[in-house]
């Protein structure tokens, strides 16, 4: 019998060891953290599952309401813009300008309007910092290429109004309202030297001289910041006639104008045009006024289907 007690006690040793072993128990917490994991999940496979079905999602914010009322804001996805645009330097059509006047001009007419005005734009540039390229385009959209009203009554190439300094002569135009006063030269050249004069004595448009004589496109910006036109697309218009007429040349001071010959067409039979906005083309431009393409293109000698924002196109 006594031979068995060894044995019988590591029996009830073990047993007892066992006994005070700690029980492990599944507490309400991780409970919630399980039931939270697979929460997640579920959300996870229905955001991603939504987003598949409707690619509109894919650029939102995404708000996922929870089952115990709290909120989870998914950041949007950034996505990169690409924006392309081509702008048509070819000359052989027909340019509708607006700004104080509205007109149609020929090619020939602008040309030769840069061709009399470029050595005093860049002299301009010379004495007072103003780019030779914006004061042509200035001088082309404001005048109407020196076919506009106030061009040809006042001499006014810049649509410059009278302020309170000014002493000179003054013709009434409408403008942002009816009968403004806007400002009378002996000549074109005073205009232009006056142009100048006007942007360097204004401390608002001190910032553009700051800018280099060759960025065309801040200036162009700055100059409608600055508050000298009211037109939200004035910069667009800038840009559009330097790249066009290849101005920004004009900004090297040894660079003379060569005269190019372009046919003249009649431009008094189209009463419908078209200001071209973002997001046009010219299939949907023909589309919208019910003409053919090459129609458009033959109206204002357009060499090929690009067109840019602010063109002024004639229609029919």
């Amino acid at each position: 019998m006594f031979k068995n007690c060894p044995l019988l006690l590591s029996i009830m040793i073990l047993v007892g060891c066992a006994s005070n072993k700690p029980v492990i128990r599944t507490t309400k917490s991780s409970s919630a953290k399980v039931k939270s994991t697979t929460q997640k999940t579920s959300t996870s496979n229905s955001q991603k599952a939504n987003t598949a079905t409707n690619p509109n999602n894919k650029n939102k914010e995404i708000v996922v309401k929870t089952k115990t009322n709290s909120t989870i804001t998914l950041p949007k996805t950034d996505t990169a813009i690409k924006t392309s645009s081509s702008t048509n330097k070819s000359t052989n059509k027909v340019e509708v300008l607006q700004a104080t006047t509205r007109v149609v001009v020929t090619p020939d007419i602008v040309k030769k309007y840069i061709n009399t005005y470029s050595p005093q734009a860049q002299k301009n540039m010379q004495n007072f910092g103003v780019p030779a390229s914006i004061t042509l385009a200035q001088g082309i959209l404001e005048s109407g290429a020196g076919t506009g009203d106030l061009s040809i009554q006042a001499n006014n190439h810049f649509g410059i109004k009278c302020h309170k300094e000014w002493k000179g002569d003054s013709i009434l135009h409408d403008d942002d309202a009816k009968n403004e006063c806007f400002r009378k030269y002996s000549s074109p050249i005073d205009s232009y030297i006056d142009h100048s004069l006007f942007l360097t004595s204004r401390p608002w448009y001190s910032g553009l001289f700051k800018l280099s004589k060759t960025d065309y496109k801040a200036w162009a910006k700055g100059l409608k910041d600055a508050g000298y036109a009211t037109d939200s697309k004035y910069p667009e218009k800038i840009i559009g006639i330097i790249e066009r007429y290849e101005l920004f040349k004009f900004d090297d001071v040894n660079y003379k104008s060569e005269p190019i010959l372009v046919e003249p067409i009649e431009k008094n039979n189209y009463t419908v045009t078209h200001e071209v906005i973002q997001g046009d083309s010219l299939y949907s431009i023909s589309k919208k006024y019910n003409v053919n393409i090459e129609d458009i293109k033959k109206a204002n000698r357009l060499e090929n289907d690009n067109v840019s924002i602010g063109q002024v196109l004639l229609i029919k």
